[in-house]
């Protein structure tokens, strides 16, 4: 029996459903433990590129359990969108390889009218980018206890009282905060009486799944979205997501103890983006940020956005290190530095001349921050056919040792590619 974590270590996008879907391997089961449709994990399998939103990135996998826990907010639409589009590739998806937790709080159409009337309010330079999934003010209603979970589909009087409750409220602020139209909760009901029909074969206890897979000596995979400076506590708040991203959230948002957890690892893109608003110290707005941009293929698998691009921040690196306690890291997309010159590495903060190694919890302080880089030679070889270490140009070999120097933590895998087929393999995180 074995378990573990994987996390971003960034701004999340940094290609933890293709490393996920590789780890999938050596699991039985496969857990997502927090977000919700703001995240997407693209899969390139055999030519053949997914995106999933909710649904763990484990399911293209016939003989593995793949389990959605309490931390999720659920958009019914999407989850049965997700599973319809399985199957209309030929991927059927049975209740008997995807169970959804009914302690996960529901997304429901006022959240997401909130979300876009509450962030079109707001003057210029305060917007935070928000995806306007309405995972925030799920998020919201579920701490003030207002939320509605995914178990009151189950029992309709129950759901009738809190919908009507809550579309009250709700149209209270649309109508005479936001400028916006109200809700019609009558309409809601029947949308979400349909949803529940379809829902009802995939609810299970989640956490007694693993634990079950626990005593029964079977590995379990937790998959968590976005990455460790869009946590909602340990982030470059405001401009953070509504959930703890990193590795300790497994724990609550699965319903697992911490002396279950064996590994943590942590997924870092070999340079850096971001999506949305928000400081980003090491960011390019120059040639060589669209060189990454360009050739990584940088747009936001959610929004479709154009992502932000930077050389690979240190600090943050090492942040997610401490924050997440990793014992490994996964490097991705090293492939799309080949044909850079000069590669940079910030290695700490200056911030009004006073150096710091770590990120700042005031945001006038991030917002300030100049970035102390390391400069190294770049490398011209194209690393996507690249099958081991050793195949690697030495450059880019030191590169991958500053990194783990940083980071005082073993690189275990390098991705060079999207496909499964592109990946090193220096250690299976599993043993």
């Amino acid at each position: 029996m074995s378990t573990l974590v994987v996390v971003g270590t960034q701004w999340g996008d940094e290609g933890k459903g293709k490393i996920v879907d590789l780890l999938t391997e050596y699991a039985d089961v496969i857990v997502r433990f927090q977000g919700g449709n703001n995240a997407g994990h693209t899969l390139v399998v055999d030519g053949e590129k997914f995106i999933f939103h909710l649904i763990p990135s484990g399911i293209l996998n016939d003989d593995k359990l793949c389990l959605i826990g309490n931390g999720i907010v659920i958009d019914p639409s999407v989850f049965i969108q997700e599973l319809e589009g399985l199957a209309s590739r030929g991927r059927p998806v049975t209740a008997d390889r995807l169970r959804l937790s009914p302690n996960a709080h529901l997304i429901m159409p006022y959240h997401k009218a909130l979300d876009h009337a509450g962030e079109a309010a707001k003057a210029e330079g305060k917007k935070l980018g928000t995806t306007g999934r309405g995972i925030g003010p799920c998020y919201e209603d579920k701490i003030v206890r207002n939320g509605i979970k995914v178990a009151d589909l189950l029992d309709p009087a129950l759901f009738r009282e809190k919908l009507e409750d809550n579309v009250k409220e709700k149209n209270f602020y649309l109508t005479k905060l936001l400028n916006a139209d109200p809700l019609d909760p009558e309409t809601i009901y029947g949308e979400f009486q349909d949803y529940a029909e379809r829902l009802a074969p995939f609810i299970d206890n989640v956490s007694v799944l693993i634990d079950d897979a626990l005593h029964k000596g079977k590995n379990v995979l937790f998959e968590g979205a976005q990455g460790t400076q869009l946590d909602i506590d340990h982030g470059t708040y405001p401009f953070v997501t509504s959930s703890n991203t990193v590795a300790g959230a497994a724990c609550c948002g699965a319903g697992i103890g911490p002396s279950k957890i064996d590994k943590v690892m942590g997924i870092c893109k070999a340079y850096t983006t971001r999506v949305g608003a928000g400081p980003f110290p090491t960011e390019l707005e120059d040639a060589v940020g669209d060189h990454l941009q360009e050739k990584g293929a940088e747009f936001g698998s959610t929004t479709g956005r154009r992502r932000r691009c930077g050389w690979l921040d240190g600090v943050v690196l090492r942040d997610a290190v401490r924050i997440n306690g990793l014992d490994g890291l996964v490097i991705t997309k090293l492939d799309v530095l080949s044909g850079l010159g000069q590669l940079n590495i910030c290695t700490e903060y200056d911030i009004s001349g006073t150096l710091h190694t770590f990120m700042p919890a005031n945001i006038r302080e991030v917002e300030s921050i100049r970035p102390i880089y390391r400069t190294l030679s770049g490398w011209d070889e194209d690393l996507s056919q690249m099958r081991s270490f050793d195949d690697l140009p030495e450059k880019a070999k030191d590169y991958l040792k500053i990194i783990e120097d940083m980071a005082e933590i073993p690189i275990v895998l390098i991705s060079v590619g999207p496909s499964r087929e592109q990946t090193i393999f220096l250690k299976n995180p599993f043993e």
